[in-house]
Order: C-alpha cells, then structure tokens, then sequence
C-alpha cells in the first residue's frame, strides 16, 4: 500500500465551521423560533441534499448554488417559505460577515488535529473552493500556521472536483497524489474530486445523514484523523 505522506483537508465545514449562531438570528429574525442546534442538524442535512446537484458540474460558487442550500435547511427546520422568501433569507445570509462569509470559525478540534498529525511527520495542506479569503480567515483563527499549503479557487483559478486543484496542492507539497489523503465534506466536490486526481479520500458525516458510500466516513476531525492513522 501507498505510504500515505500528506493530507489535504477541504476548509467549509471540515475546519472551518460555520456561524450557526448568526444563522439562526437572522431566521429568528424572520419570526421563526429555532435553535443553533437545529440549524446545525439541518445544515448537516442539506449539504447532503445538496450534493447531487454539485456532481453535474455545477460549480460551489455559482450563484444559484447558495440559494439552494438555504432552502434545503429551512426544509429541514420545517419552514415552509415561499421562493421569495427563500430567496431573501438567501441574499441576508450570503452578506453576513463580510468579506469572510459565514464559514468562519474554527473547528475546536482542528487546533488538536493539525498539529499532531504534523507530528508524525505529515504534510499538511488546505484545498478549498473559495473567493480569495481563505487564508485570512485561517489567519484570524489561529490555523493558518497549523498547514504548510492554502490552496484557495479563488487564487488558483482552479476549483474542487477538477483534480488540477488537488494536483496544485501535492505539488506544492512536494508529494505525488497518491500519497495523500483528502478530509471534506462532499462527496461529489471532495471525495471524487480527490479520486480524480488519484488521492484517497475521508468523507466527514457529522449527522450520519450520508447514505452507504465506497469511502470512508468519519463523523469528526479525530476519527478522520483515526482513519488516516490506519492509512499509512
């Protein structure tokens, strides 16, 4: 077996956390009661939901891409929304936090995970589909430091499943792709993508929602961390 030299970890969701917090007072806002749990089992839900349409090709920054996921957890919470109303939860959501959006907390566990894994001797890089600002984002919560390559869409002009993306970030680590492991949470972007390119791949379910893939999947960063172990 391949000896397993790098690791690629997706930003959004693996990472990265989102701001549940800010989600649920702007659905609150709307005159809707629901909690930052429930608008994390949701979001959970909908990202599932959401994979199908981002296996046709479909790029994670299109702009029709945002409003869909929207409207996939608010299904989930049961708020059944017009399109209109859909449409301007969207819009508010897509303008929180500028310009780092809602994907901007860190994972408590990456601060753990990180930097063990260099500690056996792992390289460790960011791949992420985004508009220019990962990296920042990284930078104010304490992560940045914990990689050795960010490689941002944004930046490169590349985006997740081409597995150019994938190749950018072994080369710039200096491993080949099948030496890597890929952690994310789509398995259309993530885990194709990284197979593309001929890397291996960790699906992360946090809610159990995905259905029986032919990947591994873990439901956090020390049990994707577990599985690697078990990789090299």
């Amino acid at each position: 077996m391949t000896v397993t030299r790098a690791v690629f970890f997706d930003a959004g969701n693996t990472i990265l956390a989102l701001d549940y917090e800010v989600i649920a007072d702007r659905i609150r806002a709307g005159g809707h009661a629901v909690t930052v749990a429930g608008v994390r089992l949701a979001e959970q839900h909908a990202r599932v939901r959401l994979d199908p349409h981002l296996g046709r090709g479909r790029s994670t920054e299109a702009v029709d891409v945002f409003p869909l996921y929207v409207r996939y957890l608010l299904e989930h919470l049961g708020i059944p929304w017009g399109n209109d109303g859909i449409a301007r939860t969207a819009r508010d959501l897509k303008t929180a936090n500028q310009p780092y959006g809602l994907w901007s907390v860190g994972v408590p566990e990456a601060a753990v995970v990180l930097p063990a894994l260099r500690r056996r001797g792992l390289r460790l890089a960011v791949v992420s589909n985004s508009n220019g600002t990962v990296a920042d984002i990284l930078r104010r919560v304490g992560l940045a430091d914990q990689v050795d390559v960010i490689v941002d869409s944004g930046v490169v002009g590349v985006e997740k499943p081409d597995p150019r993306i994938f190749e950018h970030a072994a080369a710039a680590l200096g491993v080949r792709p099948d030496e890597a492991v890929h952690v994310g949470d789509l398995y259309s972007v993530d885990v194709l993508g990284a197979r593309a390119a001929g890397c291996r791949a960790i699906l992360l379910d946090p809610a159990g929602a995905w259905p029986e893939l032919d990947c591994p999947k873990a439901p956090d960063l020390p049990a994707a961390a577990q599985l690697i172990e078990a990789m090299t």
